[in-house]
């Protein structure tokens, strides 16, 4: 079976399921790896670090606060200071695998599934910015894999769900390869479907894609489980796999990225290792949407 055939025959399977000023430090990221410069590369030059106890899964920030994320656990910290005034955690039973957020309006948007266990089912966790208090949870269709990032890009909401190998909580059948970004309407029914190139893939592998948010210039960045690499794609003319148009080395390892919306070309990110918050700023990249 081609990759056409592969994404059109899970595209019918969604379908028929109805489917603050930062502080200045100049610490730059390494360069990326040679395997992963076919296209072009830039570095992201770290601004700060916090550390947040979390920084397991992903983070996203408004203009006064960030707010980190493990698998039931939010922090609100402000972000001139660093210091924590709030958290929220819920029971693991209802809350197993929280992904990552995103601050959409005064609302964080976060993609969560049921992973480790099978089969897959995701869902979004609605909380309010104000008080992190748990506002609703949005049950989406059956769809191949895990969602680990959702976005809302004009009208439409685009996310990543994730497939791995056995071992890792993956479907059988299921590895990487059928990873896929979704978009979905204003009520999240799916209205398309992309495969990864096989080049992204390999540098997910064994895992798969755990961040992606929309940049100011239109193209999509996604993130894997451990390479301190973002990968730059577009949507593609024709056919149903993602242009992998460019790559951006971060000063850390994967997980779920989210950009900053008031501020130009800054990245948010975590290092999972330390249990920190970092923001990047990211030069453009020389590719256009």
């Amino acid at each position: 079976m081609n990759r056409t055939t592969h994404a059109i025959l899970a595209f019918a399977l969604l379908a028929g399921a109805s489917i603050m000023a930062l502080p200045a430090s100049a610490q730059e990221a390494r360069a990326p790896d040679p395997a992963a410069t076919a296209v072009p590369s830039v570095t992201a030059v770290e601004l700060v670090r916090w550390p947040a106890a979390e920084a397991r899964q992903g983070v996203a920030a408004d203009k006064e606060y960030f707010y980190p994320n493990a698998n039931n656990r939010i922090g609100k910290y402000d972000r001139k200071t660093g210091r924590r005034v709030a958290q929220w955690e819920g029971p693991r039973a209802l809350f197993p695998h929280m992904n990552s957020c995103v601050v959409e309006d005064r609302e964080l948007i976060c993609a969560a599934s049921n992973h480790p266990s099978v089969p897959m089912a995701s869902v979004i966790e609605v909380f309010d910015t104000a008080t992190l208090r748990h506002v609703r949870s949005i049950a989406l269709p059956p769809i191949p894999g895990s969602l680990t990032w959702i976005e809302r890009k004009g009208d439409d909401w685009y996310g990543g769900f994730a497939n791995y190998p056995v071992e890792r909580g993956g479907e059988p059948g299921h590895d990487n390869r059928w990873t896929r970004l979704v978009r979905f309407d204003s009520h999240f029914r799916a209205t398309g479907s992309w495969l990864f190139p096989d080049a992204v893939l390999a540098r997910f592998a064994p895992m798969s894609n755990s961040g992606g948010s929309w940049g100011d210039d239109g193209l999509l960045y996604v993130t894997g489980h451990d390479r301190p690499e973002a990968y730059v794609m577009r949507l593609p003319k024709a056919g149903s796999v993602l242009e992998h148009v460019a790559t951006v080395a971060l000063p850390t390892a994967g997980q779920a990225i989210a950009w900053d919306r008031t501020q130009p070309r800054v990245l948010w990110s975590l290092d999972r290792a330390t249990n920190t918050v970092v923001a990047s700023r990211v030069p453009p990249v020389p590719v256009t949407p």
